[in-house]
């Protein structure tokens, strides 16, 4: 028997988790969805990505969801992100054979499953404590890429291990050059396949959720960081080594680099390096000049510079300068199979999604990563096909009512 006190307590408890979906702050996106938070408890009553939010704030530290929820400033590039994608919608092909759905693809000699690739995150201990062995064993289980952070919680010889499935990694410089390219030897030695030097990072961000739960660092607390590895080289006590940074930032070795750097980075690496961060066509033509063999059009998930564009809104401007002579990703904001399906028909070769993998992992584990691909997968192959297009190669522009200028 049920007394009144449980049973108010029961409500309550209720009434608090499903607060916790209203609070987020992508939840703008899902308004007319009028979720019951009793129906997120279980991995198989997960209908969409966003259904692991809630799920994975409930059980994980309020600092933790913090890190992976926030962006910096008053967050409107991470609202943006999504609120992009509403002004671009589909035309729709009927009478056309689709019978034959394939949403698999090539990229860099791999053959995925699916063009969507998992972005690198910082400190998936934060999720869950299987962390990026979780994560790494979840790519593989549905052949996908894992793009593994430099600021992994894991090492990257225990995450190359985890899955036999072809891995990327991702470069954050520091905290000098020496130390730099063995940690890119490293990665390559342990089997990573290609290198994803993230460029947009030169100046540590103002992230209010983390200083509000007094973080200063932008990586999350045990998680090494390349600014605060010892450096290989002696340090000179010269007056720049001693040159306190302007105007009171923080500031990283990325700050100091120019194309020169990519140059190098090119020569030793021995693998495809792509460039994670370009948002201006410019600096696209010039990655061309400069031989890459990549990029990623990506403002961070909205974690670095507040008021930059939404990337889907400059995706057009890049594929356009760019996109025959190398390849074209993306990543911030992707929450839906039809935003991928809308990247994918402007012209990018794959996207990567951030936070839901974390919500997965944070929810479910390993197994809840792979939902959620899974089911990003899913929803692209049926855009596909009510669009008319049942292989990514049949994908252009004809299907979309872009905005006007």
């Amino acid at each position: 028997m049920i007394t009144a006190n449980a049973e108010s307590s029961r409500r309550a408890a209720l009434r608090a988790l499903a607060g916790l979906f209203a609070g987020s702050p992508l939840a703008r996106g899902q308004q007319d969805l009028p979720y019951k938070a009793e129906t997120l408890t279980a991995l198989d009553d997960m209908v969409n990505v966003f259904d692991f939010e809630p799920v994975c704030k409930a059980r994980i530290p309020k600092q933790n969801y913090d890190y992976i929820a926030g962006g910096v400033d008053y967050e409107w590039s991470l609202r943006h992100n999504r609120e992009a994608f509403e002004r671009i919608t589909f035309r729709p092909r009927m009478l056309v054979d689709t019978s034959g759905l394939d949403v698999s693809t090539t990229l860099f000699g791999t053959k995925i499953e699916m063009p969507i690739l998992i972005a690198p995150t910082a400190g998936h201990n934060q999720a869950h404590p299987d962390a990026e062995l979780a994560t790494a064993r979840a790519a593989g289980r549905v052949k996908t890429i894992h793009v593994l952070s430099t600021n992994s919680s894991q090492p990257v010889e225990k995450v190359a291990e985890a899955s036999p499935f072809p891995k990327w990694f991702q470069l954050y410089p520091g905290p000098d050059l020496e130390t730099t390219r063995e940690r890119v030897e490293k990665a390559v030695g342990a089997g990573f396949k290609v290198i994803c030097l993230t460029v947009d990072a030169g100046w540590n961000s103002h992230r209010e959720r983390l200083l509000r739960n007094r973080i200063q660092a932008q990586v999350p607390p045990g998680v090494a960081s390349p600014q605060t590895a010892p450096s290989r080289r002696r340090r000179r006590e010269d007056e720049e080594a001693l040159k306190p940074p302007p105007y009171r930032l923080s500031t990283t070795l990325m700050h100091k680099l120019d194309w020169r750097f990519y140059d190098d980075l090119r020569k030793y690496a021995k693998v495809p390096v792509i460039i994670k961060g370009i948002m201006a066509a410019e600096d696209a033509a010039v990655a061309v000049q400069h031989g890459a063999d990549g990029i990623v059009v990506s403002n961070h998930g909205g974690r670095y510079l507040d008021y930059a564009s939404a990337t889907i809104e400059v995706l057009p401007d890049i594929v356009n300068e760019v996109g025959r002579k190398m390849p074209v990703l993306v990543d911030s904001g992707f929450r839906r199979g039809t935003d991928i399906l809308k990247a994918l028909a402007i012209g990018a070769s794959a996207v990567l999604v951030g936070r839901p993998p974390l919500w997965g992992l944070g929810a479910f584990g390993e197994a809840g990563v792979v939902r959620v691909l899974e089911l990003l997968q899913s929803e692209l192959a049926l855009a596909m096909g009510l669009c008319g297009k049942p292989k990514i190669s049949d994908l252009d522009r004809s299907i979309l009512r872009m905005p006007s200028a």
